[in-house]
């Protein structure tokens, strides 16, 4: 007997925009009647990809495109890996998700780099997305067994010093995305695992800096992420964007003695993709013309070429530049670092609410071990209580080899 997959995705879809106001599926949720018409959610494929992996960073309100270089800078800016001080490193980060609704839902990131020489260094990336277990069942409830939904990249970056003080990285990655199996519906149709490619071009500059008596170091970065082909589960008619995302952001480091040191950091991020149109409705019903195509009130077509979708982002949203604004997201990091040994970590993110309303606290702390071991842990604190997100902690490991 065959499960409509319809069910499966209109269950997934649901799930993931009431408690994260994040789509792994829909592209641009239309605005009709009994819906608030100033909350325009931006959703995407695969968002995973654009979730802080690790502790440090986490614990910094997602603040990273231009902290000092390590094993993270693959996701972060790839252009810092080049940069980095040890020869070798590798990591692994674990977090559960959702911890306060479901106990089986975790992500996983591992990561490495090597130096290649004084300018040039090279690194991987693996990043896997449990959702857990789902009851599949039949259009009667008859059960049809279980189902892991999963989504898995795998990427590989090189980046290089263009001079002293910046430097250029490069990432590209295979998206493997698996939400319902090879589950097929009553009419025919097949469900399939989503496929497709991202890569990442990242700039970072970095230099000491002296204010009075203390040294310091000022960098900044730029990256743009997960550029890559539109994402199905069915056919070629329905695409889905992949969360393209424009990070900005800078750093400031003040060395107040041999022992004691304190980092700033700001970064500003804006997904490239369409923002979500206001069409034009009649009881409830959107209206379409002979071509069963939607009337759009405000706002231009979701359904974009990549490029189009990429550079008319910054000009689609239905209330101008307001809207562009809006969609901002905004994270602010400070790291307290002792000796190089330990180091404590705060900050906070923002969201505006009519683009998904995430607003949370952070903290952590990390501790390193003879130069090679460092342990690092964060902890999440939404503003809103009894947030889904609330409770979300992060652990990574990290071993380095020094340069000889």
């Amino acid at each position: 007997m065959k499960i409509s997959i319809q069910a499966v995705l209109k269950t997934i879809i649901f799930f993931w925009v009431s408690l994260l106001s994040l789509s792994a599926l829909a592209q641009n949720s239309p605005i009709i009647s009994g819906q608030d018409p100033e909350r325009r959610v931006i959703t995407t494929a695969v968002p995973f990809l654009n979730f802080a992996p690790d502790s440090r960073h986490s614990a910094m309100g997602d603040a990273g495109v231009a902290t000092s270089p390590d094993a993270f800078s693959a996701h972060w800016n790839a252009g810092k890996l080049s940069f980095i001080e040890n020869d070798m490193g590798f990591s692994l980060s674990y977090s559960p998700w959702l911890g306060r609704l479901v106990n089986d839902m975790f992500i996983s990131y591992l990561t490495g780099y090597k130096r290649i020489d004084d300018v040039s260094a090279w690194g991987f990336d693996i990043r896997y997305f449990n959702m857990g277990d789902i009851e599949l069942t039949d259009g009667l409830g008859n059960p049809l067994g279980e189902f892991t939904p999963r989504d898995l990249s795998i990427g590989g970056t090189y980046s290089r010093k263009l001079s002293e003080n910046l430097g250029l990285g490069i990432s590209a990655r295979f998206i493997h995305s698996n939400l319902s199996g090879n589950i097929s519906s009553a009419a025919g149709a097949e469900s399939r695992p989503g496929i497709s490619v991202g890569t990442d071009v990242g700039l970072y500059y970095t230099k000491e800096v002296f204010p009075g008596e203390k040294t310091g170091t000022f960098s900044w970065g730029a990256t743009i992420t997960n550029i890559g082909p539109k994402i199905t589960y069915n056919s070629a008619e329905d695409l889905d964007f992949i969360p393209t995302n424009l990070r900005l952001g800078t750093a400031y480091k003040v060395n107040f003695n041999n022992f004691n040191s304190i980092t700033f950091a700001f970064d500003i991020n804006k997904l490239l993709v369409p923002s979500p149109p206001i069409y034009r409705t009649e009881n409830g019903v959107i209206v379409t013309d002979p071509d069963g195509n939607p009337d759009i009130l405000r706002g231009l077509d979701p359904n974009r070429p990549l490029l189009s979708g990429i550079f008319g982002s910054f000009i689609d949203a239905p209330d101008g530049f307001r809207e562009e604004m809006q969609e901002l997201m905004l994270s602010f990091g400070m790291e307290y670092t002792y000796n190089n040994v330990f180091a404590l970590r705060s900050g906070y993110f923002y969201e505006n609410p009519n683009k998904g309303g995430r607003r949370y606290f952070t903290m952590g702390v990390g501790f390193l071990y003879k130069e090679t071991m460092a342990f690092d842990f964060s902890y999440l604190v939404p503003q809103i209580q009894n947030h889904p997100l609330a409770e979300t902690l992060r652990i990574s490991l990290t071993y380095n080899i020094p340069t000889r």
